[in-house]
């Protein structure tokens, strides 16, 4: 069973990633990474080969409930099924970097009575601020955002640009804390790696660190095929994007519509810690800690994902 974690209101300080204290784990040496590596290198696939989604662990996920909240802005209606005379809201998915509808293939499925939709406009800016601009720009009215590592980077910054259009955030794996310094070299030698042709070198030795321990060899292939397909100028530019970052901790505080918080308990990339801190910002934030799971939490338990998706939806649509 998933055991409780407080949501206490403290913000945790410090330069950077904290390793989790349970973690099973001994602490690895830093590797070119990706902002969202993949599972583990496989061999290749058999000819005719499908990968199918990994299925949900057993084990229900820890939550935290928000304390009830008031002052909420009222939501008219919701997505397609919005009543007569009542706006709709448009619930988008924001990939993390390189990723693309691959990485939300089950909640596409999954939540499809919402009509969620997939942004792209991660994939030509040069900084999460221009990333969440556009992304504004190009789905008008209130939305409801969820957003994986780098895609939560973005949810957070057009929270603070638009407030009142964001009427719901759920951030999955990601951290609002600015880049350290040594995560900003080990970028800096991946994108020189990228710049030359070489994005294999630097993604196939590091797959392992985007799962849990002994992922589903086919979700490592599903991960390292679309990290691949993304290329290198686009891996250039929205490293660079991460690397430059804002604090989004100073406005955490100013978010008033329901957020939900979910991480995977064996997250090597961005650790439990730092989504504590995020729930512990945002006024009410529910924080859910999926175990036995990763990074890559959409492709690692898309059940367990969707199903508190669902229930974040709900409380958006009643907010």
């Amino acid at each position: 069973m998933g055991t409780r974690r407080p949501c206490d209101g403290r913000a945790r300080a410090g330069p950077g990633p904290a390793p989790h204290a349970g973690d099973r784990r001994q602490p690895r040496a830093a590797r070119p990474v990706l902002a969202d590596p993949p599972g583990r290198a496989h061999p290749q696939r058999p000819p005719g080969w499908r990968a199918e989604p990994a299925a949900a662990a057993a084990a229900p996920p820890a939550r935290v409930a928000p304390p009830a909240q008031a002052g909420r802005a009222a939501l008219h209606g919701f997505g397609p099924f919005a009543s007569e005379g009542k706006i709709p809201v448009t619930v988008v998915l924001l990939p993390g970097l390189a990723g693309d509808t691959e990485m939300w293939r089950d909640q596409l499925t999954g939540l499809a009575k919402h009509r969620p939709v997939v942004s792209d406009t991660h994939t030509r800016h040069a900084s999460i601020p221009e990333m969440a601009a556009a992304m504004l720009a190009r789905f008008t009215g209130p939305l409801a955002l969820c957003g994986a590592s780098m895609g939560g980077m973005v949810a957070m910054e057009a929270a603070r640009q638009a407030p009142d259009r964001v009427r719901g955030l759920a951030l999955l794996g990601t951290s609002a804390r600015p880049e350290n310094e040594e995560m900003r070299a080990v970028r800096e030698k991946a994108i020189e790696l990228f710049a030359q042709g070489r994005a294999r070198e630097v993604i196939e030795p590091n797959v392992a660190l985007a799962f849990d321990a002994d992922p589903d060899p086919a979700l490592a292939i599903r991960y390292l095929d679309f990290v691949l397909r993304a290329g290198a100028s686009q891996l250039v530019r929205q490293n660079r994007a991460v690397i430059a970052r804002p604090d989004a901790r100073k406005h955490l505080g100013q978010v008033r519509c329901p957020t939900l918080v979910m991480c995977g308990e064996g997250d090597q990339l961005t650790p439990p810690e730092l989504s504590r801190e995020i729930a512990s910002l945002v006024p009410g934030a529910e924080l859910v800690m999926l175990p036995r799971c990763g990074h890559m939490l959409t492709m690692e338990q898309p059940a367990a994902v969707n199903r508190e998706l669902e229930r974040w939806l709900a409380r958006v649509e009643k907010a």
